[in-house]
Formats: structure tokens, sequence, C-alpha cells
């Protein structure tokens, strides 16, 4: 997975996300849009051993906000939404561990856990 780090936001390169598929014998890291992925989460703080979600959003395509609304039963703010709904994090604090890790879910729930030391 691969992903970029700027100042204190965590965003997808070129709004796409790399991920290791875990059937491809060759290990080959592909890259996927957004809309290939399900949820991407941050934990601002890592401690290497266990991994608590920070900062949690959703992309993909097929109306994930409606779907989200019927699965809730219930109406969704918008503006709350639109701040989930996204390849570029919210800010957060520097970290005291000095590491982040990202977690990515795609739609078929395989998931992959990148690790990042910040300076």
């Amino acid at each position: 997975m691969s992903a970029i780090l700027r100042g204190s936001t965590v965003s997808a390169p070129d709004g796409a996300f790399a991920r290791l598929l875990p059937s491809d014998p060759s290990g080959q890291t592909l890259s996927h849009p957004p809309d290939d992925i399900a949820c991407w989460f941050v934990d601002t703080n890592y401690d290497g051993e266990s991994f608590f979600v920070r900062h949690a959003y959703f992309t993909g395509a097929d109306e994930p906000y409606e779907k989200l609304k019927r699965a809730l039963r219930a109406e969704i703010d918008e503006a709350a939404w639109a701040t989930l709904y996204s390849t570029v994090s919210r800010p957060f604090d520097p970290p005291t561990t000095g590491k982040i890790a990202v977690k990515v879910i795609n739609h078929y729930g395989d998931e992959v856990l990148k690790v990042y030391e910040v300076g």
C-alpha cells in the first residue's frame, strides 16, 4: 500500500491506493483507484502492537452513502459524511510513538496494514 505523508495528514497518491494482493504469488504491488477500496483507517499514534482506529474513511463506488443510510435506517448528516468520504485524512498531531499506521480494506475484505515512521 502506498500513501503519502504531508505534514499532519495522510493522502492517497493521485487518488489511488496500492495494496498487496494476498493471492498474488509474485508479491507484486498493484495500484487500485478509491472505488475499489471500501474503507481505510489511520492509527495516528501506532504503538507497534495494537491498531486503534483514530480516523476512519470510506471510499468506493456504488453509492456508499445511500447504503449506509439504508443499513442504519437513519439519516446521516451530509456534512459529517463528507469528512469521512475522502482519500485525504483530517489533520492530526505528531505521534508520541513516532509511528502511524494506515489500514486499507477492499470490498472483498482483504486488508493491508502499513506502518510509517514519522520524523
